[in-house]
């Protein structure tokens, strides 16, 4: 699962504000590619997808016949490549897809949680040794995410969630002060709410979201996530995790830790239904993630239902496999990044 910034402003900052790696980027692998097999010649693996509206597949049949164009950066020794993108199949909706669906697009060998603990690191470095400016930037979209301002945002969103982080060593004595309070006449929600903000750690900073972050709903983590919902009119929802299973669903920072680790450009492939209000030519988005420092490799391609606007899109990430299509010119692409 994951989340992405919902506007472009917010998205902008966390692009801008977090600096450039200056570590030397090794040589560019010889990179070989083949022709699409026999096997490829039709798109068994849109056909397969489920859940997705017949605007949403015409379009992604179309890109799958004419390729997407990618132009490498001159650092790069390629020529322009023409991309055919097909579905590589589910992955776990444990909160962990975006690492799991990142590690299979990229073929690469350390397993998902490994990968997710690889990306905090990387933004830990960064934010650490980043100038206060570029911090506060950072803070900034972190609470946009996480902690957001309830007393605006309401005519987008008709929820809205504060993300807390209740360290697992204290889970006990966080139940008995809730039962304290409820032993007083306070209803239970209300006083969890009450506690919870009161005793756990905010996901509003940097050094909070690097903790947000590690947590992948495994008894190894050291906190277990706790949501807050809220309507306009007040609480809606108090979900306190009780057995620990909740991770953190990647957004957009974390992906670009994933660029920077990879060293490759990371698309997001958005699908949005009849429920975004865009025609059928305009359902697909690609969003991009560029890597702090060099661009070694081709980018890698990841794919997300939309089936909701108002969250800006599904939260739930999947793989997906690159070919190199050989006698198609960037012209006749169907998009061109």
């Amino acid at each position: 699962m994951g989340k992405l910034l919902c506007d472009s402003a917010a998205a902008a900052v966390v692009a801008d504000a977090l600096p450039a790696s200056t570590a030397p980027a090794p040589p560019p692998p010889l990179l070989t590619w083949s022709s699409p097999s026999a096997e490829s010649a039709t798109p068994t693996g849109w056909t397969a997808v489920w859940a997705l509206e017949d605007q949403q597949r015409r379009r992604l049949l179309r890109i799958w016949e004419r390729g997407v164009a990618w132009k490498p950066p001159t650092s790069l020794p390629l020529p322009p490549l023409i991309f055919r993108l097909d579905h590589a199949g589910e992955v776990d909706a444990d909160g962990n897809c975006l690492f799991t669906a990142a590690r299979r697009a990229a073929a690469a060998k350390p397993d998902a949680r490994d990968l997710r603990h690889r990306t905090v690191r990387r933004f830990a470095d960064v934010y650490a040794s980043a100038p206060a400016p570029d911090r506060d930037a950072i803070d900034e979209a972190v609470r946009h995410l996480y902690a957001p301002d309830l007393k605006a945002g309401w005519g987008v969103h008709v929820v809205q969630e504060l993300k807390l982080l209740a360290p697992k060593a204290h889970r006990d004595a966080i139940d008995a002060a809730i039962r304290d309070l409820v032993d007083l006449g306070i209803q239970r929600e209300m006083a969890a709410e009450s506690i919870y903000k009161e005793r756990c750690i905010a996901v509003d900073n940097g050094d909070s979201w690097a903790k947000y972050m590690s947590v992948s709903g495994s008894a190894e983590d050291e906190h277990d996530i706790i949501t807050l919902q809220y309507t306009e009119e007040g609480l809606l929802t108090v979900d306190e995790n009780r057995d620990g299973h909740a991770a953190a669903f990647g957004d957009d920072i974390a992906i670009e830790c994933l660029a920077t680790e990879f060293k490759r450009e990371v698309y997001v492939v958005q699908a949005h239904g009849a429920d975004a209000m865009v025609d059928e030519d305009n359902c697909v988005f690609f969003l991009p993630h560029r890597p702090r420092g060099e661009i070694c490799e081709p980018p890698i391609f990841l794919f997300m239902k939309g089936t909701a606007w108002c969250g800006a899109g599904a939260d739930h990430y999947e793989p997906l496999t690159v070919t190199v299509l050989q006698n198609v010119t960037p012209d006749k692409a169907a998009v061109v990044l």
